[in-house]
């Protein structure tokens, strides 16, 4: 008996020691030999494919990460700190996970991940912001569709929190391009779903590579406390006389957000947010929010039991604003109005006004507002990365553009969430509908209308004939002052030209952004 419970202690203390061994055992760092990829250039929002493209096509996914992993300088990377967030869209988790192997066998320090992979783009520039990060990977194809057969993208976001300018991209496409290698680390495995932090030791490492999964929300809010009058928004949602409202977050990553700070933090009903559990395919239809893809939030608001309706698109950053009965606030029109009613936010009151910027597609009525509050105006690429440097220079406090992006200089994104939370705010001071707002603006500034298509699906060829044969007509001489019947009406072409922007900052130039022709006419 005695010699049977010395062999047992025995038996025990050698598994006790094995496991102690495996636990402790540094994780290896492997290489992968790999060949490049010829379409790898990322353009505004990052690299773009199908979702099958990342899924399937062996290398695709790890040959981008490890070009933008190698884009950045060395010496920089060693030991850094990044950001990784996800809109929830089919493979992001899987996706996810290989980013985690290959920071770590890239000499990340440190990665910072929303829970169960969740961040919105705003909150992923908020994040990078505050805690000094390198930059960050956005997983997101904005608007576009999810699921196996939908889109998928990657986005790297720089150490201000913006969108990579044109050089860091430029970068990332010459690295892909000679690629023959990745590092990895397989055998490192992240719960996503448990918060903390979570450190793991690798080979030929001497501080431990650290992950912490935070909570998707409270960086972001804390934020927004410190920008907007919660008191004053919350007795509008919840006073005697209270604007109901409805907020669809499309199935996308704003569904925790909505419900945590407009429902929890700001008193308005639970019932008030709709479509708020973030799925793979975003309930089968494009995260898009628009008049189109968001019709079941513009039938719910025709009915006029609300004030106030609003929908976010995937991953945050746009928006749409529909006021009771279901008027529909046009993008250009609603950066205008924000910028005229600045004033009502303690952020502006606290730091001013410098400037407002937007893309040369949105309409001038946010030049209306900047001459009559004598503030500089700048017409700009489309493309967010455009206003990170008027921002950082201090030359711009509110930029826009025309598919309802609108922010701040308090991240370097656009910001879906902030922009409704300064309708709300201006509706609080005015003690006004959203209607009544529009159209007390267009009767002191005037009314420029705006409208926008969308061609998805086209063939590349056609449209580049399309494009080409466009640029010949207006680049003729002729082709100034003709004049074109509407009806009852006649216009003539004033200018026509291709936009080129030269960066007030550092007198970067962009050419070739547009083919564009103003008109006049009665």
């Amino acid at each position: 008996m005695e010699r049977t419970r010395c062999i047992v202690g025995c038996i025990s203390c050698v598994l006790r020691w094995d496991l102690r061994r495996m636990e402790t055992n540094p994780i290896p760092v492997v290489t992968v030999q790999t060949t490049p990829f010829d379409d790898q250039r990322p353009g505004t929002n990052g690299l773009r494919r199908k979702t099958a493209v990342f899924e399937g096509k062996k290398n695709y996914l790890q040959n981008y990460i490890q070009s933008v992993l190698s884009s950045i300088d060395l010496r920089d990377r060693q030991g850094c700190t990044m950001v990784v967030g996800s809109d929830g869209r089919y493979f992001s988790r899987a996706a996810t996970e290989v980013i985690v192997q290959m920071a770590a066998a890239n000499g990340i320090g440190r990665l910072v991940i929303g829970h169960n992979g969740l961040l919105s783009t705003p909150a992923v520039s908020c994040i990078i912001r505050k805690i000094k990060a390198i930059g960050g990977i956005i997983l997101t194809a904005s608007h576009n569709p999810g699921g196996p057969g939908g889109d998928f993208g990657v986005k790297f976001n720089v150490a201000n929190g913006g969108p990579s300018p044109d050089t860091v991209m430029e970068r990332i496409h010459q690295v892909s391009r000679t690629l023959e290698e990745y590092a990895i680390c397989p055998d490192l495995r992240i719960d996503l779903s448990r918060l903390g932090r979570h450190d793991f030791d690798l080979e030929n490492k001497f501080k431990p590579f650290r992950v912490e999964i935070v909570d998707s929300v409270e960086v972001y809010l804390q934020l927004l406390r410190s920008i907007f009058d919660f008191s004053s928004i919350k007795s509008l949602l919840t006073g005697p006389d209270q604007l109901k409202i409805r907020i669809d977050a499309m199935n996308g990553v704003m569904g925790p957000y909505v419900r945590r700070i407009l429902c929890d933090e700001l008193g308005a009903p639970a019932n008030s947010a709709v479509n708020c559990v973030p799925l793979e395919d975003f309930g089968g239809r494009p995260p898009e929010p628009n008049l189109v893809y968001a019709t079941p939030l513009v039938d719910a608001m025709k009915g006029g039991e609300f004030g106030f309706g609003a929908a976010f698109d995937a991953d945050g950053d746009r928006y749409m604003i529909l006021g009771e009965n279901g008027f529909f606030v046009n993008p250009s029109d609603s950066v205008a109005i924000m910028a005229a009613n600045l004033s009502t936010i303690p952020y502006f009151r606290q730091h001013g006004l410098r400037g407002f910027a937007r893309s040369m597609a949105t309409s001038t009525a946010l030049d209306r507002v900047a001459k009559a509050m004598k503030v500089a105006l700048y017409e700009t690429p489309t493309g967010w990365r455009y206003f990170g440097n008027l921002m950082d220079s201090g030359r711009c406090s509110l930029c826009g553009e025309e598919s309802f992006g609108t922010g701040s200089d308090h991240i370097r994104e656009k910001d879906g969430l902030w922009s409704v939370l300064v309708w709300l705010s201006i509706m609080a001071a005015r003690k006004q509908g959203v209607e009544q707002i529009v159209r007390e603006h267009w009767a002191k500034l005037g009314r420029n209308y705006f409208c926008r298509f969308d061609y998805e699906g086209l063939d590349p060829r056609a449209a580049f004939y399309l494009m080409r044969d466009l640029e010949a007509v207006i680049s003729d001489k002729a082709f100034t002052s003709q004049k074109f019947a509407v009806g009852d009406h006649i216009y003539s072409v004033e200018r026509a030209d291709n936009f080129e922007y030269i960066d007030p900052v550092d007198g970067t130039v962009a050419r070739n952004q547009v083919s564009r022709n103003k008109e006049y006419g009665g």
